[in-house]
């Protein structure tokens, strides 16, 4: 698959819910449904990068997959929630970049802890 926007990411989710899921979850659900997601990636991170192990019957093998995967499910609910509350995530992504590098380039520039 070629590169995709964040506007064309938004509008293949938006084609996807409305023929083969259906209709979106209300926003509610969705906010849960996001939260449990991103609840998978941190059980993937602690045992892939931190000091958690995978239980014996886990498979190893494939973790940066499923990670990779639980990743999309985030971003794929994310877009969702981003869809039906009307939020272009182009626009607010170019937003939230200028005000972190307002608010935060000289601090971190600062910060002996990133040295």
């Amino acid at each position: 698959m070629e590169n995709i926007s964040i506007a064309q990411a938004q509008a293949m989710v938006d084609e996807w819910i409305n023929t083969t899921g259906i209709r979106y979850f209300n926003e509610l659900t969705n906010t849960a449904i996001l939260m449990e997601e991103v609840g998978e990636v941190a059980r993937l991170m602690a045992r892939i990068y931190g000091e958690q192990s995978f239980k014996q019957a886990e498979k190893a093998l494939t973790a940066k997959e499923d990670l990779a995967d639980e990743m999309a499910d985030v971003l794929f609910v994310l877009i969702c929630l981003a869809n039906q509350t009307g939020v272009n995530l182009t626009d607010a992504l170019k937003k939230n970049l200028a005000k972190k590098t307002n608010r935060d380039s000289l601090r971190h520039a600062q910060n002996e802890k990133l040295r």
